[in-house]
């Protein structure tokens, strides 16, 4: 079983860089490009709260 490792900017933009470059690819069809992003704009948020 693998680590689970929240999303982070860097990583959201791998995700969305590949998507964009193939259109077709099961990324891009499920729409974890979004989900990416959604997901490490919270998790910077939350890290900010836990900063103040």
């Amino acid at each position: 079983m693998s680590k689970h490792t929240p999303w982070d900017k860097e990583a959201a933009a791998r995700v969305q860089s590949a998507a964009a470059r193939n259109p077709g690819c099961p990324s891009d069809r499920d729409g974890l490009d979004r989900e990416a992003q959604s997901q490490a704009d919270r998790n910077e948020d939350q890290d900010q709260d836990d900063a103040a």
